[in-house]
């Protein structure tokens, strides 16, 4: 892997590490002394790395150094803050996670140990979750006198249902990685350890897509979902339209049809 020189404000911040194979980017979440826990910092610069994605990467894999993905917020920036800093501070994180939640690319989380508050709201903004066993999730945010600031009442309850979250953030409740894959927080779980590789595959594999078909399926199918019945079939056959008219699905289906691509086999 080698730095990836597209991201100058990334690659020179301590928050973060970012690197690349091949067209697939790779971030890293790199205070592991704060268990990953995210300042301003580190969010700005998440930002930062999303607003400036190279042209040629197709997926991004996010994972955490250290024995734990993320804590969530840094408590320790938050003690002294005013109602103004508490309502600017979630500005700044909504900022970072729409980039993320709306770069063109499909983004695959790694997860391992702690998984809570803010660090399971950054990771909701993804598309692909991927634990492994020794991963945890929380939203402690009732038991620390706080709300969920970025995103994740929106993010959350679209994935698990506002029973669930509700359910999190009232009694502090833990899930381990199989009662998040139970509740549809994650999608794969594996052994200790293994969860950056799995990533990694996964968003190869992703990576090999049609780039216009990977856009449709993680912008247009959401907006899909949002809609009435009758804007999300309109939406559907519009973006089918394009996709299909796309010289590169041209080229995919003639391959297929002279027997050139591989064929769906069972698992």
């Amino acid at each position: 892997m080698t730095s990836i020189s597209a991201w100058p404000k990334a690659t020179r911040s301590a928050t973060l590490r970012v690197e690349r194979a091949g067209a697939v980017g790779i971030i890293e979440l790199h205070r592991p002394a704060k268990r990953n826990a995210l300042n301003n910092e580190a969010v700005e610069t998440l930002r930062s790395t999303f607003e400036a994605l190279p042209a040629d990467i197709r997926a991004v894999v996010i994972h955490g150094a250290g024995d734990h993905f993320c804590a969530g917020l840094d408590l320790s920036a938050a003690v002294d803050w005013s109602l103004l800093d508490g309502l600017a501070d979630s500005r700044v994180w909504r900022r970072a996670f729409e980039a993320i939640e709306r770069a063109a690319v499909p983004i695959v989380f790694a997860l391992h140990g702690a998984v809570i508050g803010g660090g399971l709201e950054l990771a909701a903004t993804g598309h692909i979750r991927v634990a492994d066993e020794t991963a945890y999730f929380a939203l402690p945010e009732g038991q620390r006198g706080l709300f969920l600031g970025g995103g994740g009442s929106v993010r959350l309850p679209r994935l698990i249902g506002t029973a669930r979250v509700m359910d999190l953030m009232l009694t502090g409740r833990t899930y381990d990685a199989r009662a998040a894959e139970a509740s549809g927080l994650v999608h794969y779980v594996v052994t200790p350890g293994a969860a950056r590789a799995k990533a990694l595959e996964i968003a190869q594999t992703i990576a090999t897509n049609a780039p216009l078909s990977n856009y449709a399926i993680i912008a247009a199918l959401p907006h899909i979902v949002e809609s009435s019945p009758q804007a999300g079939l309109f939406t559907e056959a519009l973006m089918a339209a394009i996709a299909q008219s796309d010289p590169e699905a041209k080229q995919r289906l003639t391959a297929f049809l002279e027997k050139r691509a591989p064929r769906v086999r069972p698992a």
